[in-house]
């Protein structure tokens, strides 16, 4: 089970840091990534990392702004988001996969799925 939190409303050029927590198995068995969906649209990679946190993938789009990181002892994975723009308001969700290697930005490749988050950026 997976929960994210961290969500708000924050304005242009603000920070926000999301969490998502997992439950159950060790969060070190999954590779995680988070995503993100506007109503309408398909949902979005934005950011992804292997098991160990070593190797992460980011999206064109956010690269620079956005990082992703896990601390496996915490079993939670954190997205933080700089420079937020109004283009970023979406849901945004977290995602595990069974494969620990995996940094797939597709998102039929996650088994597990949390919830969603809010983010709302104001201009």
């Amino acid at each position: 089970q997976l929960q994210a939190s961290g969500g708000g409303l924050v304005q242009v050029g603000g920070s926000l840091r999301l969490s998502c927590t997992i439950s159950g198995r060790p969060l070190s068995s999954y590779g995680m990534a988070w995503f993100r969906q506007t109503s309408g649209k398909e949902r979005e990679f934005v950011a992804a990392t292997v098991w160990s946190g070593t190797m992460t993938s980011t999206a064109d789009s956010v690269k620079g702004r956005f990082s992703i990181s896990r601390d496996n002892a915490k079993s939670t994975v954190y997205l933080q988001m700089n420079g937020l723009k109004p283009e970023d308001t979406a849901a945004y969700y977290c995602a595990a996969s069974s494969r620990p290697y995996s940094r797939s930005s597709t998102p039929s490749d996650y088994d597990y799925w949390g919830q969603g988050t809010q983010v709302t950026v104001s201009s």
